[in-house]
């Protein structure tokens, strides 16, 4: 069973006050963590959207498929559309985003583990019962992420289908914190 990976990393961080993905984490980009939380080599395929040169020149020497993103003022929507579209033979697709730095490979594996036991349900990463990221979406929910436009991303899909949701719990809370705003969590 092919699980691919939609690495979302076309975001303008306007929250943060720029391109976030670039700053240092413990001295690392905070997209190169999310490269080395997400190794390419569990999925088929694992793709990178972003509109950042520097981003998709390092995925691409990292194994994945750099997607250049030519729409990302559209939104998220924008890169789940582009991503699906390389993963659309998967039966699954886990979508994933940079801004996480403290995602455990671990933690992804038994999310991976999880969906390969009941692939026709959604799977998520949580922690205590709260939904986070990332996600793993079936391929029979591939036409409605096509279908979703603008900023709105894959959690519409999640409250139109709640009773398929599983939760796969973190190896830890700060797995699931992400960085919105310089020197926060």
């Amino acid at each position: 069973m092919d699980i691919a990976c939609i690495l979302l990393a076309s975001g303008y961080g306007r929250r943060y006050g720029g391109n976030k993905l670039l700053t240092l984490w413990e001295g690392v980009p905070l997209y190169r963590r999310a490269f080395a939380a997400l190794p390419p080599h569990l999925f088929s395929p694992a793709v990178v959207a972003s509109q950042y040169g520097e981003i998709l020149t390092a995925a691409g020497k990292a194994g994945y498929l750099p997607l250049l993103n030519c729409h990302p003022w559209e939104g998220v929507a924008a890169g789940i559309r582009l991503g699906l579209q390389a993963a659309w033979r998967s039966d699954g697709a886990l979508f994933a985003v940079c801004d996480q730095p403290n995602l455990k490979t671990n933690s992804i594996i038994n999310l991976i583990n999880s969906f390969l036991k009941s692939p026709e349900r959604i799977h998520a990463l949580g922690w205590q019962g709260r939904k986070g990221n990332p996600v793993i979406f079936p391929k029979s929910l591939y036409s409605e992420l096509m279908a979703l436009s603008g900023d709105t991303g894959g959690s519409a899909v999640i409250r139109a289908h709640r009773e398929l949701l599983t939760l796969t719990e973190a190896g830890d809370p700060a797995e699931l914190m992400d960085v919105d705003r310089p020197g926060k969590g």
